[in-house]
């Protein structure tokens, strides 16, 4: 199924059983902007301070990093494939999670970007050199839009396993024995965030860096007052990317979720589970697959409690495919696996989690009484 846009093009309108069970309504929220100001291609890395680099080095490792550089005062991992860092870790008094890092996808965007946004052009504090924005979006998080210099080389991989299927048997005379080793990290995927004002942010990163919405989530009963999360990817045109490169989701406090690394298939996850819980780590949730991007996931937990995930066969969707829409649900999370966890959906109650609703209902933001109970209605559904 398809229709002709105002401008000409053909967009696959993609709800019949594609993503989503349903589209946008009539005056539903489009899901991208008309005149973005520059289109990011990626997301580049992620920025951490923590008081311990030696130990968060070890979990590095463990988890399937390789280490780009290291200083007394920075620690930079990296996957296997080419290109830029998937993280930063700077020594700071906390560990605290600072903000994400774009890619840009032409030198002259970031001419473009410093002069629509008020801000300059400046030198890179990258491993290879590079300019960068810095800007921050209305949840208040840092966000830095960079071009680098020089590009990481590729690094060897864990190759996939050959699999037998059916009467198709690729693999004969030989047995299957993955090593017990890390999953070996190959990239950064997406990054999760919690805010206060998620239309704001929404619209920020839509109108700014041209990113798109592959699906949005809303509340039950109050579809009608706008989604309350959204899978967002970056605009390649024709070229397949991610389903998501970003999520936000509307909640009572602003900052971190979890951060998502691709590995090589579900071997790779599953003895790399089996490494990290054999050496002490928590296991937050998984093993399974998602609904919206489709994902093979397992979600660990750092020394720090910062949540990353390992995934694998992800969904790659180009520019024609419009953004679907679907009730917010912790049983719409996964199509099997077991049982999201309320570690995992921060639902175990804390002294900071109830200062946050108590500041979330008394601020000025998208937080009132029946968005906050729609949220544990969906928690619980």
């Amino acid at each position: 199924m398809s229709e002709i846009r105002a401008d000409g093009t053909n967009v696959r309108t993609a709800h019949q059983d594609l993503h989503s069970e349903q589209g946008a309504l009539r005056g539903e929220h489009p899901g991208r902007s008309r005149n973005p100001v520059i289109k990011v291609a990626d997301l580049a890395w992620l920025e951490f301070e923590k008081p311990d680099l030696d130990r968060a080095e070890v979990f590095a490792r463990d988890f399937g990093f390789g280490i780009a550089a290291r200083t007394e005062r920075e620690l930079w991992l990296r996957g296997t494939f080419a290109g830029s860092p998937c993280m930063v870790i700077r020594r700071g008094r906390t560990s605290r999670f600072i903000g994400p890092a774009f890619r840009a996808a032409e030198r002259a965007d970031l001419d473009r970007l410093a002069r629509a946004t008020g801000s300059a052009v400046r030198d890179a504090d990258v491993p290879g050199g590079g300019k960068v924005v810095d800007l921050l979006d209305p949840s208040g998080f840092p966000v830095r839009v960079v071009h680098c210099g020089e590009q990481l080389p590729a690094l060897p991989e864990q190759q996939p396993l050959l699999l037998n299927f059916g009467t198709d048997h690729r693999r004969t005379n030989a047995t299957q024995r993955p090593p017990r080793e890390p999953s070996r990290i190959q990239r950064l995927g997406h990054v999760v965030l919690e805010t206060r004002v998620f239309a704001r942010a929404l619209d920020w990163y839509l109108d700014t860096l041209g990113m798109i919405v592959s699906d949005f989530l809303f509340l039950d009963g109050q579809r009608d007052r706008g989604p309350t999360m959204a899978f967002i990817r970056c605009d390649q045109g024709s070229r397949a990317v991610d389903h998501h490169t970003l999520a936000m989701h509307l909640g009572p406090g602003t900052g971190y979720v979890h951060s998502a690394y691709q590995v090589t298939d579900l071997d790779s996850i599953a003895v790399g589970g089996e490494y990290l819980k054999e050496r002490g780590y928590k296991r937050s949730w998984g093993i399974g697959r998602h609904i919206q991007g489709s994902q093979l996931f397992d979600y660990w937990r750092d020394p720090d409690h910062f949540m990353l995930e390992h995934f694998a066969d992800g969904d790659l969707f180009s520019c024609d495919v419009e953004p679907g829409w679907a009730p917010m649900s912790t049983s719409g999370l996964a199509q099997w696996g077991p049982p999201a966890t309320r570690d995992f959906l921060g639902a175990s109650p804390s002294p900071q989690r109830v200062r946050d609703v108590i500041e979330a209902l008394r601020g000025d933001n998208e937080m009132d009484p029946a968005r906050l109970f729609g949220l544990l209605k969906a928690a619980n559904s």
